[in-house]
């Protein structure tokens, strides 16, 4: 049986994660974020005392790397370090820059590429990340590029934080996400790009409701359900 798939691109920032688990729980289907993977990669190089955007530190580390992806009661995805659940640890600021610079590594976006292939292989997926329409799910039947002006992406993480508890700047915010936009454009290897076949959806100006209820009618227009 073939399974149904989902795949939600846009740059740090633009609420692909928390859309895009919701979207999942209507639909019935897993929801893959694969921004956490790249970020518990990046957490295993930093905890290392490597540097996430030197190569030839980065690649021995891979050998023997131990990463899992677990859902609790409520489908929500733990990732898993060596056993360790870092769910909450690869959330920490620091964590964002070093994802992007370690997934900018060829052979880090290769020992990742059939992880994430093999979840949509085994069930219905929404999935997002930033080149899973163009690279990592192709075939995709519902291509979505989320994204929201850099302004506003600011002020959501910002909240985020402070509802973590974390301090936070928003002018550092505002520049980590430009650069962070800058690298993931840039990059030789599976830069951030609107597929030819995605649909656009920019929630600059919408709340989350009107943002999940946008996206659903996107889908539903693709696939009956």
């Amino acid at each position: 049986m073939s399974h149904r798939s989902v795949a939600i691109d846009g740059p740090a920032g633009a609420g692909k994660s928390t859309l895009a688990r919701k979207l999942a729980q209507k639909l019935g289907f897993l929801y893959v974020d694969t921004g956490a993977i790249y970020r518990t990669v990046a957490l295993a190089v930093l905890r290392a005392g490597a540097d996430p955007a030197d190569e030839a530190q980065v690649v021995p580390l891979l050998d023997g790397l131990e990463i899992k992806m677990a859902y609790d009661t409520d489908g929500v995805q733990r990732m898993y370090l060596a056993g360790e659940d870092v769910s909450q640890a690869i959330r920490e600021h620091r964590i964002s820059g070093a994802a992007s610079k370690a997934s900018a590594i060829p052979a880090v976006r290769a020992f990742l590429l059939d992880f994430q292939r093999r979840q949509a292989r085994e069930h219905d997926v929404v999935m997002d990340g930033r080149d899973i329409g163009t690279v990592v799910l192709p075939d995709a039947e519902v291509k979505i590029f989320l994204t929201a002006a850099p302004e506003a992406r600011a002020r959501r993480r910002l909240l985020e934080l402070e509802q973590r508890g974390q301090e936070a700047d928003f002018e550092t915010i505002l520049q980590d996400i430009r650069n962070r936009d800058w690298q993931d454009e840039h990059r030789a290897l599976s830069p951030l790009k609107r597929a030819a076949d995605a649909a656009l959806l920019d929630t600059t100006d919408l709340n989350l409701e009107q943002s999940c209820e946008r996206l659903l009618s996107l889908v539903k227009e693709k696939i009956a359900l």
